[in-house]
């Protein structure tokens, strides 16, 4: 007997036919004597929809709203689920973030998890109920519903798995596992049967959308077995773990982020403190800075370019114009027809030209780079949009099918 939490993303749930599906892998774990758990996210582009309802309303509503707004996807996928499970006869009970514990900071539309109190699910469980939990969702110190961000139900079902000290967390997509790239772009890409921790926290972070990267950095730090498998295939998935037995394998993976502005502060005053200037004002809006780029002065100026997330490409430039005269810039470049392409691998600290190799495989397709960010484990570069996926292509080409 063990006890396993499975998390089925919003294809997996998107219609009856997939949600039956679901309910027949989740009726097969519990018929082999399994304490289970199963967390999901709202179906197929439930999120997306409520967001344009709320445009309709209100173009720009509080967050605090959004967050009771968006927090019924889930609800509606775990009652469905339960429904399902109850037609099949099997004892099931569908419970909301705040009626499990989930408790979280006060950032609304992003929220952390501070605790889970897990006194309900043990108690559900201890009857040998299934236990359907709503994703992406808690509650704050007010009582007010919060959500944990977009990809926030893979978080929930880690948390509830290190809470509870799970024997196993499987998270469920519409792919068989974790690729060494997309393989609805790349044909050649092939699946994995294990990756590390910091390998995937990486491919998570650029791009890779098959796990949330919260989700694994909170796999690692409480040392959460997680398995990535497919809701639609039954066949084992790729484990995510501490260290795998792929020690020659200098690249694991390769990734690909759209979701990426770059802003460039021209004539910026070439003196002590303008980075701190600059930076202190995106700090200020909670605006994550990415790879940044400053250039050799001449004229006792430079350049400062630097990526943020698109949807704070308009606030980051507003905000940076309104401080123009304290920063003292001469003019501000911004662009949102780019995309990081990234590739990731452990063994890459230890084997020398392996960036070459990325950098030549750019070439040959003539692609042209605009920025570069390299770190022990990972090479980024900015390219054209319009270019990524050729990019993701002609570096996989490079080192996995040569």
């Amino acid at each position: 007997m063990a006890f396993i939490v499975q998390k089925f993303g919003g294809s997996s749930v998107a219609n009856a036919e997939r949600i039956w599906r679901v309910a027949g892998i989740i009726a097969d774990t519990y018929s082999e004597n399994n304490d289970i758990v199963v967390v999901l996210s709202a179906q197929g582009d439930t999120t997306d929809d409520l967001i344009e309802k709320a445009k309709e309303i209100n173009p720009r509503p509080s967050k605090r709203e959004m967050d009771v707004l968006m927090s019924t996807g889930e609800q509606m996928s775990i009652a469905l689920m339960a429904m399902a499970l109850e037609k099949m006869g099997l004892p099931v009970i569908s419970l909301t973030g705040w009626q499990i514990g989930m408790q979280t900071n006060s950032v609304y539309g992003n929220a952390r998890i501070k605790k889970v109190s897990c006194d309900r699910i043990r108690n559900e469980l201890d009857k040998r109920r299934i236990v359907i939990v709503a994703g992406f969702q808690g509650v704050n110190k007010y009582d007010d519903i919060t959500t944990l961000g977009r990809g926030g139900s893979d978080t929930t079902a880690v948390a509830i798995a290190a809470a509870m000290n799970a024997n196993l967390c499987q998270i469920y997509t519409d792919v068989e596992g974790v690729y060494t790239c997309d393989p609805r772009k790349v044909p050649g890409a092939r699946k994995l049967e294990e990756i590390t921790y910091d390998e995937m926290l990486e491919l998570a972070s650029l791009g890779s959308q098959v796990l949330h990267n919260r989700s694994v950095e909170m796999a690692k730090r409480y040392n959460v077995n997680l398995e990535v498998l497919s809701s639609f295939v039954r066949k084992p998935g790729t484990k995510v773990k501490e260290v795998t037995k792929m020690e020659q394998t200098k690249i694991s993976g390769i990734a690909k982020d759209t979701n990426v502005a770059r802003i460039a502060l021209i004539g910026v005053k070439d003196e002590p403190g303008v980075a701190f200037k600059v930076f202190r004002v995106l700090a200020k809006q909670k605006i994550n800075v990415d790879i940044i780029l400053q250039s050799i002065g001449h004229d006792e100026t430079q350049d400062i370019s630097f990526t943020v997330a698109k949807n704070d490409m308009e606030e980051a430039t507003a905000a940076l114009r309104e401080q123009q005269d304290i920063i003292g810039f001469r003019d501000l470049s911004v662009t949102d027809k780019i995309a990081k392409v990234s590739m990731v691998g452990a063994g890459m600290v230890n084997s020398s030209g392996v960036a070459v190799q990325m950098f030549e495989a750019l070439y040959a397709a003539k692609i042209n780079i605009h920025m570069i960010s390299t770190s022990e484990i990972k090479v980024s570069v900015l390219v054209n949009e319009s270019e990524a996926d050729r990019a993701i292509q002609a570096i996989h080409a490079k080192f996995f099918e040569t």
